[in-house]
């Protein structure tokens, strides 16, 4: 797969591994790992980020989808977005417990707190409902993701531009420096009723621009 520096917009690509001696590939790490994301990571209502009946809410589902274009039924998808007014959220209550019995009582239902942690179901689908991101500073609307899934001994990163201003779209800074291919994979689709469709693509054709943070 291949990483983009997230203030640059240029890529490099990754090495796949090394065979032995005599030319047999050799198990790497990536073949050994997981999954093992359903243990402890999934939490009741960790897509439901908005708050119920929210005005602004958006829904934004999709698949995590491997190399071969299959889904992946034991990925984890996290989401991080602002407000509405572009404000990063400084609220605890994701993940609320019960202070005597360690219960998990869930989101209060009033603050935003603007992260979510999703596990893709059998048909690798995932959804979320969260609050429509405001614009920061030169960047247009978009969230912020990261992706666990089999195969992966480092989680990978990425966004989700939402759709609606193609002016902003256009003036991105990281969206501009890309070629217009490289881009589609990072803009959602509208699908009508406020609702965006978001595949992520480890590899292969089509695969989504993963960012590297530096």
């Amino acid at each position: 797969m291949t990483k983009t520096d997230s203030s640059t917009g240029t890529s490099s690509g990754t090495n796949t591994g090394t065979g032995s001696p005599d030319g047999v590939p050799l198990p790497t790490p990536s073949h050994t790992v997981g999954p093992f994301y359903g243990y402890a990571l999934p939490f009741p209502g960790g897509g439901d980020i908005a708050p119920l009946g929210h005005p602004d809410s958006v829904t934004v589902r999709g698949y995590v989808l491997d190399g071969a274009g299959d889904p992946l039924p034991d990925a984890l998808v996290e989401l991080w977005g602002p407000d509405p007014d572009g404000k990063l959220p400084a609220t605890d209550g994701s993940m609320r417990r019960d202070p005597a019995s360690g219960g998990f009582l869930g989101r209060n239902g009033v603050e935003f707190t603007g992260w979510g942690r999703v596990q893709t179901d059998a048909d690798g689908h995932w959804y979320a409902r969260t609050l429509r991101p405001g614009a920061r500073g030169r960047n247009a609307q978009y969230l912020s993701v990261c992706v666990h899934a089999r195969g992966l001994l480092v989680h990978l990163f990425t966004r989700i531009y939402l759709p609606g201003d193609d002016a902003a779209l256009a003036a991105d800074p990281l969206l501009s420096g890309l070629a217009p291919d490289r881009r589609a994979t990072l803009v959602a689709a509208d699908e009508g009723r406020r609702t965006y469709r978001f595949d992520i693509r480890l590899q292969g054709e089509g695969e989504t621009v993963f960012l590297e943070y530096q």
